[in-house]
């Protein structure tokens, strides 16, 4: 591709010129701000611009700018002696201006590099949105305000953080969190350090986790994030941090170190202190789009260096599968080494254990928009040496065409499953049915294939950062969300939700007991099913959100973590489930229990399967006197009772949920399935074994353990 190349000192332009040709992708390794032993070079791609300057910030907001040198892989190159890391810097790109085309170069603008390793500052709007005069179209702005937009910020070495202390876990339990929203109210977090890296590293914080049992903290994004222009409008702010626009930087706004690389530093030491507590860090990340929004948003950074970033139509148009207005083209080969450049960065340089892509579809799509299960997005890391060998999960749907692809991911990769959500919110609020619930329990079999996944493929959640707290879904019937200007239209409707009676809180004790006794039986449901169990942070303690069920864009009480009034009940379920977790690997298998014969180590059938489902009757003719379940209990809509018993050579459980308003005496199995049964747990708490029966309070969940198991 030839290319005219206008040379530029200052802001005027020169009459020198210079035409190149890019014939190779650029070393991704060598683009940003790199250090060196005089100095620091300057690298960017922007291969259709016709001139790039670097421009260099002082303290005062004064700009020293310098002209780059084009390179035949489509970089801009300059290396500047005396520079060092604290810079602040950011380049003016020259070149067509034809926004039906998706070009959209302007020197007015000041551009973020989307390699910069820190970023200092924020958007405003004030001249940092429009990219032409209104009424003008095709003008460019006067230059921007260096008070309106985000400034790359050069970063010198950084120690690694720590290794994770101990084995990565096998069996993972993961809590996301809001790195920020977990101790803005935590007494126990020094106020300076409230909402920052370093206070989310905290004893207390930690010591919670590691008491609670949890071994994966899912980070919501903290790659540095920009607030959308309407929110700013309405005095709002972009809380979860799903806009990314420093895909190498920690997210400023959680420093409590500054924002000239300091930031950096504190992410760091936060990887190294939840690795010495034997905590894996997950980060959530948001390749598939950017914070540039659609064509009216901000020009912040890769829409003023090229068209090749966003996915656009035959006219131009950008393509949005994502609903945020734009979509990153991985299609483009530059782009994808993009994406697993970031990624190896974090993993490298900052020390993180895996990622959850946010609309992960969005990343396998070809040219031609369409979802690709074969994508070099996906063989690319499952193959490279550093991106293989850490924790992937997906999210595995966005709102394009085809855009659901839960289950469909392969090995290695871990899948949010919405349909536990779905299902298991049903039975507990009397909509579903057992035949749902069984499958979910038993690790999704019709939608994660048995043969070629393991049980962990299923990240199995009741709630997630978007939609309803645990206490609000079983508190509120519907949404409540006018906090978020948008007149209650925002965020789902479909909530699977119940109030038990009274819309929101409430003094009456009984509707309170009804409440917390629904959670325990949503939480413990999600602890004793097959898969990966996510927990979001604050569930444990009853958080809140005053029934806003999208509460992306508040950043206050409604989204922190109200530390001063748990359900403490409800924290030590939590913390008791995890612990049988651990304790009895029945409840967490490698491999669907699907009902085989358990079998010794001599191959001697033990006479049991290692899955069978119990109606709550007695059988006295059949194997243990328990009567299983036929195609006619599975399709009984009134059925709210169901049993399941699990076991091995070594152990055998039975695990009860009962959905029903009515106490009932389930008898317990014998002979070959087991005796002496105890229980292990009853989240109701007044389920009692009477005789050889178990009288089953509900609503409740019981899990019981065979103390005479023949082998």
């Amino acid at each position: 591709m030839a290319v005219t190349v206008t040379t530029r000192t200052g802001p005027a332009a020169t009459s020198a010129s210079v035409t190149r040709v890019s014939t190779t992708r650029p070393d991704q390794t060598s683009l940003g701000a790199r250090p060196t032993a005089t100095g620091t070079r300057f690298a960017l791609w922007a291969p259709g611009a016709s001139a790039v300057q670097l421009c260099l910030v002082a303290e005062d907001g004064g700009e020293r700018r310098l002209d780059t040198v084009p390179a035949d892989d489509g970089t801009w190159q300059l290396e500047v002696p005396g520079v060092g890391p604290g810079q602040r810097y950011g380049y003016r790109a020259a070149g067509p201006w034809e926004p039906a085309r998706g070009l959209r170069f302007n020197p007015a603008k000041l551009l973020l590099d989307p390699w910069a390793r820190a970023v200092s500052g924020s958007l405003d709007l004030d001249g940092a949105v429009r990219d032409h005069l209104p009424g003008q179209p095709g003008r460019i702005d006067d230059a921007d305000s260096l008070g309106a937009v985000p400034l790359s910020v050069v970063v010198g070495e950084v120690p690694r953080p720590r290794p994770l202390a101990g084995p990565r876990p096998t069996d993972p339990v993961v809590y996301e969190a809001h790195l920020a929203g977990t101790t803005r109210l935590h007494p126990d977090v020094p106020e300076r350090l409230r909402g920052s890296y370093a206070g989310f590293a905290s004893p207390a914080v930690v010591q919670h986790l590691r008491d609670l049992g949890v071994t994966t903290v899912e980070l919501l994004p903290v790659q540095h994030f920009v607030t959308e222009p309407h929110l700013v409008a309405k005095g709002l702010t972009n809380y979860w941090g799903y806009n990314t626009v420093g895909f190498f930087a920690p997210h400023a706004g959680y420093s409590s170190s500054g924002d000239r690389g300091g930031q950096v530093a504190e992410f760091a030491e936060l990887v190294s202190t939840l690795h010495d507590a034997g905590l894996e860090v997950v980060l959530d990340v948001v390749y598939n789009h950017t914070g540039e929004g659609d064509r009216d948003g901000p020009t912040l950074s890769f829409r003023g260096l090229g068209p090749e970033w966003y996915r656009l139509d035959a006219a131009g148009h950008q393509v949005d599968v994502t609903g945020c207005g734009n979509s990153v083209d991985t299609s483009h080969p530059v782009v994808l080494d993009f994406v697993l450049a970031s990624l190896r960065h974090w993993v490298t340089e900052l020390g993180v254990d895996g990622f959850r892509f946010d609309l992960a579809p969005t990343l396998l799509r070809d040219d031609r928009h369409a979802v690709d299960l074969h994508h070099a997005f996906l063989a690319q890391v499952r193959t490279d040496p550093v991106l293989s060998g850490v924790r992937l999960i997906s999210e595995p749907w966005d709102v394009g065409v085809d855009g659901y692809q839960v289950g469909r991911f392969g090995r290695p990769w871990l899948e949010w499953n919405d349909r536990f959500r779905d299902d298991v919110r049903d039975y507990w609020r009397g909509a579903g049915d057992v035949r749902r619930l069984a499958t979910r329990l038993a690790g999704s079999t019709d939608l994660f294939d048995p043969t070629s996944r393991g049980t962990s493929s299923t990240v199995n959640f009741v709630t997630a950062h978007d939609g309803f707290t645990l206490r609000d879904l079983v508190s509120y019937h519907h949404k409540h969300n006018r906090a978020n200007g948008e007149h209650g239209r925002d965020g789902s409707d479909a909530n699977r939700s119940v109030n038990h009676g009274v819309e929101g809180e409430t003094d009456d004790a009984g509707v309170v007991a009804a409440r917390r006794r629904h959670a325990r039986a949503l939480m413990a449901t999600l602890l004793v099913s097959a898969g990966t169990p996510m927990i979001t942070a604050g569930d444990e303690l009853g958080r809140t959100q005053q029934g806003n069920n999208n509460a992306y864009c508040q950043d206050n009480e409604i989204s922190w973590t109200d530390w001063s009034k748990p359900w403490s009940d409800l924290h030590a379920l939590t913390r008791e489930l995890l612990r049988l977790r651990r304790e009895h690997p029945l409840l967490r298998p490698p491999l669907h229990p699907v009902g085989r014969p358990v079998r010794d180590a001599t191959g001697a059938d033990l006479g049991r399967l290692d899955l069978a489902w119990l109606t709550g009757a007695a059988a006295p003719s059949a194997p243990g006197g328990v009567e299983t379940m036929t195609e006619q209990h599975w399709h009984d809509p009134h059925r709210q009772l169901l049993g399941m018993y699990l076991s091995d050579a070594e152990e055998a459980l039975l695990v009860w949920c009962h959905c029903g308003g009515q106490t009932v005496d389930v008898p317990l199995p014998g002979g070959l399935l087991g005796t002496g049964w105890r229980l292990l747990l009853d989240a109701g708490g007044d389920s009692v074994l009477v005789g050889g029966r178990l009288r089953l309070a509900a609503p409740t969940v019981a899990v019981l353990q065979s103390t005479d198991l023949p082998r």
